[in-house]
């Protein structure tokens, strides 16, 4: 009797996703995508490559990824080990688990390996936030083609990028930050708890997420610091530490400038508080990623800057086919923003577009064309979207 009633009871497949991946600003990303899967379909678990926003969104720690976040030739070489360890890692606990799908998220060197090993072994493989391929090394596109079988792109030219080199298989999904770059208090509230004039032109400073960032950019944005203090006696200076970077990293940098004494009494630290830093700065100085895209958000004027090691950036800038580097001006299809990369990047260079983009008609000109970048992101909520499309996806290979 027991039996004959178990037999005409529907047990609930529990269905599982494994989701890679390894930097910051791909954690939050995967983070707010697992959220969004969850309130799509609260039955699918998931494991993976995490960081701590993905531990903290209950995802199944196979790899912790925290350590992982490492840039350039050089940096990734010295710990090349590592990164051998955590592929094997994540293969084996695919191909033992047998997940539904494998998300990558991002992290395209490490992401498309992992996706040619699990794809042939018969997983289904989705990508979300695609490689950067029409900005360099392209010839990858047969990888994805062969390797990924549903691309969520974030950024609006992709679709058409990938159609016209025969790739289908990608769906437009927005830009998860539209609709999210809000600052929690203004202007005023702002200058009130950092103890500055809001009459007076603020000027940010971020060097970005990585601590061979900070030690080869802040001290360039130090250097036009100066010389725009010299230039303009009423300027103040907001320097942004990034979430992932430690304030004692910071005070390192500054300790050993040569003119920080100069600078002291009128630059201040800030730690997570990104947005309203940008969203009180009158220009901003950025390194180079999606510090820019919260700035376009915010409307924010700004010059976008970078540097690499000389050896990174003899190799990986040979490899780089597009106009432009900085993500606003590949959306906006001109260079709306300035780019000093590398030789170019000079405190005095740096100084004298900063100074110029001070100047009322310079700002209210870029504010209105950031405006238009930022409508081309999309109207928010591309976590759910994304949702959506996966949990569509798994349906339609279930049901084959």
């Amino acid at each position: 009797k027991i039996l004959l009633i178990l037999s005409n009871v529907t047990i609930p497949t529990v269905r599982q996703l494994m989701i890679v991946a390894g930097e910051p600003s791909g954690d939050a990303h995967a983070a707010a995508l697992v959220n969004a899967v969850r309130a799509t379909n609260s039955d699918l678990t998931f494991f993976g490559a995490t960081g701590p926003l993905m531990r903290a969104a209950g995802v199944e720690t196979t790899v912790n990824s925290d350590d992982l976040a490492i840039m350039g030739i050089v940096e990734v070489g010295r710990v090349f080990p590592r990164f051998i360890k955590a592929f094997r890692k994540l293969r084996d606990a695919a191909i033992q688990k047998s997940p539904d799908a494998v998300i990558l998220v991002d992290w395209p060197e490490f992401n498309l390996r992992l996706a040619a090993a699990l794809h042939r072994r018969g997983l289904k493989v989705i990508y979300y936030i695609s490689p950067q391929l029409w900005a360099w090394r392209s010839y990858r596109k047969r990888n994805i083609k062969r390797d990924v079988d549903l691309v969520l792109s974030i950024l609006p030219f992709e679709q058409e990028w990938y159609s016209a080199r025969g790739i289908d298989q990608v769906d437009f999904v927005g830009h998860p930050l539209a609709g999210e770059v809000k600052p929690d208090f203004g202007r005023d509230e702002f200058c009130r708890l950092m103890k500055m004039d809001p009459r007076k032109p603020i000027v940010s400073l971020l060097p970005g997420s990585r601590l061979k960032e900070l030690q080869r950019i802040l001290p360039v944005m130090l250097d036009a610091a100066v010389v725009i203090s010299k230039r303009n006696a009423e300027a103040q200076f907001v320097l942004v530490v990034a979430p992932s970077r430690s304030i004692s990293e910071t005070e390192q940098i500054l300790a050993n400038h040569a003119d920080f004494e100069e600078l002291k009494s009128r630059i201040r630290v800030v730690h997570h508080h990104t947005r309203e830093a940008l969203a009180a700065s009158d220009v901003a100085a950025i390194a180079s990623g999606t510090a820019t895209l919260e700035a376009a958000l915010l409307e924010t004027p700004m010059v976008i800057v970078y540097r690499e090691s000389p050896i990174n950036w003899h190799v990986l800038g040979r490899l780089i086919n597009t106009d432009h580097f900085g993500l606003v001006n590949l959306i906006a299809g001109e260079r709306i923003v300035p780019e000093l990369m590398q030789a170019e990047f000079t405190g005095v260079r740096l100084a004298e577009q900063l100074v110029e983009l001070l100047h009322d008609r310079e700002n209210h000109a870029m504010r209105k064309r950031l405006g238009e970048v930022a409508q081309h992101l999309g109207e928010g909520s591309a976590s759910e979207r994304a949702a959506k499309r996966i949990v569509e996806q798994l349906d339609n290979w279930s049901d084959n």
